[in-house]
């Protein structure tokens, strides 16, 4: 099946637009690196990669919400689509990517260059997990593989998180910080739960000498995901899920990857964190998020050396409090995953 690039499909519709219409365009996308390897995460991992089309619909939802509601009407709202996730669509997660600019409109219009950086980043993620899933490369191979996909993610600098690892600080430290974790610990916990399968999925993957190790040792990382929604928020991350502390050896392998996928998910935590604020308005809210993406993607300012990247899980209290390692988990028997329902 051919690739489609809709960059290139976009540009050609362009081309053909009259003036007035290409004055208002400013919404271009990028696509998939091409290469045999793309969908067998899908193929070969249903119960994997149908639950990252679930949790893009949790964090697009969750930030309409904090958007658009206030007061009781936006903990309310958070409190039914909490229990629709966590006993509804991560149960029986969608075959398909969702269309979060439809789950999140007015958000989508607040902080459009927000969403595609998330977009984007999340193209790198799958692309990843295809290409440990494609049993025909061999593992030098693979490796030079998500070399070359994390260039080509980092080639469209728009929209590309920097591969400097950033301050906790911007989590932490600012003004606003904190807000989102300490009023919704339990949504707080599933996203951070989100975060840790979604780096803690590549270590099986290297872990497997064989396919059906790595078969079992992905479905007992999935396995050990459900445990954490068991008894929130306490069986939930207490910190945010460091990539260097839940994947040590993807980290070692692919360090610039690895240290997107954290500023990355450290801006989630600042999005949220933003829109719930009340000392940012919300005629204010799109411009402070651009200006917190203007310090994720500048790699000279609230840098932290590579070594103390590396080491900052043990600061921040170990791995066991970021949900835990993603592999050795079959001789402990994690709790099994809930029956997915392929209804939907």
């Amino acid at each position: 099946m051919a690739i489609i690039n809709r960059g290139l499909i976009a540009a050609l519709l362009l081309s053909l637009a009259p003036p007035a219409l290409l004055a208002q365009v400013t919404r271009d996308e990028q696509f998939y690196w091409p290469g045999r390897f793309n969908w067998q995460f899908l193929a070969t991992y249903p119960e994997g990669a149908r639950l990252f089309n679930a949790f893009d619909y949790g964090h697009a939802i969750l930030y309409e919400v904090l958007l658009t509601r206030r007061g009781q009407d936006r903990t309310s709202e958070l409190a039914r689509q909490y229990q629709y996730l966590t006993t509804d669509l991560l149960v029986r997660p969608p075959r398909l990517a969702v269309a979060e600019e439809v789950i999140m409109p007015h958000y989508a219009k607040v902080a459009w260059r927000a969403k595609q950086m998330f977009d984007w980043a999340h193209i790198l993620h799958r692309q990843v997990y295809d290409a440990y899933s494609d049993e025909r490369l061999g593992e030098p191979a693979r490796d030079s593989l998500i070399e070359r996909l994390t260039d080509y993610y980092l080639s469209r600098r728009e929209y590309a998180f920097t591969t400097a690892p950033k301050s906790m600080e911007l989590m932490n430290g600012q003004g606003f910080s904190q807000a989102f974790r300490k009023t919704y610990p339990d949504f707080n916990g599933l996203i951070w739960a989100y975060h840790w399968l979604q780096v803690g999925l590549y270590e099986p993957f290297i872990a497997g000498r064989t396919a059906d190790e790595k078969k079992a040792g992905v479905q007992a990382t999935i396995a050990r995901f459900w445990q954490m929604l068991a008894n929130p928020p306490g069986s939930m991350p207490h910190e945010m899920p460091m990539t260097s502390a839940i994947s040590p050896e993807f980290s070692r392998r692919h360090p610039r990857a690895a240290v997107i996928f954290d500023n990355l998910h450290m801006m989630h935590d600042i999005i949220s964190d933003i829109l719930l604020s009340e000392s940012i308005p919300k005629d204010r809210k799109g411009k402070e998020i651009n200006r917190q993406l203007d310090m994720l993607q500048d790699p000279t300012r609230d840098v932290i050396s590579m070594d103390e990247w590396r080491t900052m899980g043990e600061m921040m209290g170990g791995v066991e409090v970021m949900g835990g390692p993603a592999t050795g988990l079959l001789p402990r028997q994690a709790a099994p995953m809930p029956g997915m329902d392929h209804s939907r």
